[in-house]
Formats: C-alpha cells, structure tokens, sequence
C-alpha cells in the first residue's frame, strides 16, 4: 500500500498545522470502515486533527483509496471555512480519481520524482 498526498494538498495540509501522524491514522481509519462518507469512485471523506484541536472542529480531507493499492489525499478544507463539497467539486474530485487510479507505477514514480506527488510516511 502506498500513501501519497498531491502537491496542493501537501501545501494545505501545512498550512493547518496538521502533525504527520495524523494521515496515517486517518488511512487506517478508512481501512476500518471508519470514515464521514463514502463520496463513491474511491472517494472518502474523513475528519482529520489539526494540532492542538479536536477531530469534530478541525478539517476534512477527501481520500481516493482503493484496498491494497493506494491512498492518495487529494483535497481538504477547515470545517469552519465550508461544510461540504459542492456537486461541480464532488463531480471534479471523482474524475480526478479515475485518473489517479489509471496511473501506473512508473507514472507514479516520475510525479513523486517531479514533486506533483509527496510520500506519507507512516
């Protein structure tokens, strides 16, 4: 299984101040069947911690996962700057899915290389 995050994502994700644990643990939280919601092509919608705050008032991360694969985060947002996808986001965010699930893992290799794609560590 490998855990990816896209270049935009990283770039919020370090603006919320969001310890690098906290993806690992919201991976096997939607392995669990633990997740917010199951937005259909791979897509799930899980809280995640900002750091000295609690899961229900920190931010919202969608993750395209699909089992013994790979989990890429792709986008998320503070609860307090919107409280769900739009229909032209959740349509947007699906087809962008398709694409990160027809990559090979040559094509993989070349964006973690290019910078479009960060590794998590666990």
């Amino acid at each position: 299984m490998i855990l990816l995050m896209t270049k935009v994502f990283s770039k919020w994700a370090s603006g919320q101040n969001i310890d690098g644990k906290e993806f690992s643990v919201a991976l096997t939280e939607v392995q669990l069947g633990k997740f917010e919601a199951n937005l259909g092509g791979h897509l799930y919608k899980k809280r995640i911690r900002f750091k000295d705050k609690g899961k229900s008032g920190s931010g919202r991360t969608i993750i395209c996962y699909k089992k013994d694969d790979r989990a890429i985060f792709i986008h998320g947002f503070a609860k307090n700057e919107k409280s769900n996808l739009s229909k032209k986001e959740l349509f947007a965010l699906k087809e962008f899915s398709k694409i990160l699930f027809n990559l090979s893992a040559e094509e993989i290799k070349k964006a973690l290389e290019n910078g479009d794609f960060i590794e998590v560590k666990a």
